[in-house]
């Protein structure tokens, strides 16, 4: 799957409705505050690089290692956000660069995914945000089982508390998990559980975990 193709799908009627809903998650629990700026590592297309840039009003960058998939982010953009390539491994920020550093299902694809998860935390200065696939959903059944299908080819997922592992031993407190598109379909029924279901409940399609930064020297209130 080529970029352009990648994001069409969020123009499709299932597409534009999860994208939304994950959106809404991410701007409901990073709780953005004006003039904050904003990393998005293993940005791709820059769909939510895009989405989120306008709700903080700083300066927004996007990164993933993917150089076409850069390319196409900058050609897509219409100028509120900036594109560069980095490893999300080794990114090339001084701690505590962004004031908000998220990933939206980009560390399901990487291997050493720890290191990923360490690094987003170094370069941020007050809240992370990583977006997970969740192995207790109705997605992962339709999708996820035997190595998975379409764009979910070779993704890992994860559970609840296998995302929470990764921070242990990370300087990150007010740890919180939270859930959407329970339902993945996008029709009638699937709205009006979203609607009704609490996204405090581990079984959405999206598993977002946030956390605040404590920096040393400063209070981890």
């Amino acid at each position: 799957m080529d970029a352009a193709q990648y994001d069409r799908w969020y123009e499709t009627g299932p597409g534009r409705w999860m994208g939304q809903r994950e959106v809404a998650l991410l701007r409901a629990t990073l709780e953005p505050r004006p003039g904050e700026s904003l990393l998005d590592v293993g940005c791709g297309t820059g769909f939510f690089t895009r989405s989120l840039a306008g709700a903080f009003g700083g300066c927004a960058v996007g990164v993933d290692i993917n150089r076409e998939w850069v390319a196409y982010a900058r050609r897509r953009d219409a100028g509120g956000a900036s594109y560069g390539v980095a490893d999300a491994r080794a990114l090339p920020y001084a701690s505590a660069s962004f004031d908000v550093v998220v990933s939206i299902a980009a560390l399901c694809f990487i291997q050493e995914e720890a290191a990923a998860v360490r690094e987003i935390v170094r370069v941020a200065r007050r809240r992370v945000g990583i977006g997970f696939l969740n192995r207790q959903s109705l997605l992962w059944l339709e999708k996820g089982r035997g190595g998975g299908r379409g764009g979910y080819r070779g993704a890992r997922w994860h559970t609840a508390r296998e995302a929470r592992s990764l921070f242990r031993g990370l300087p990150v407190h007010h740890l919180r998990v939270h859930t959407a598109i329970q339902a993945p379909d996008g029709g009638t029924f699937a709205r009006l559980i979203e609607r009704m279901w609490p996204r405090s409940l581990p079984t959405g399609a999206f598993l977002l975990v946030t956390g605040d930064v404590a920096i040393a020297g400063r209070d981890a209130t």
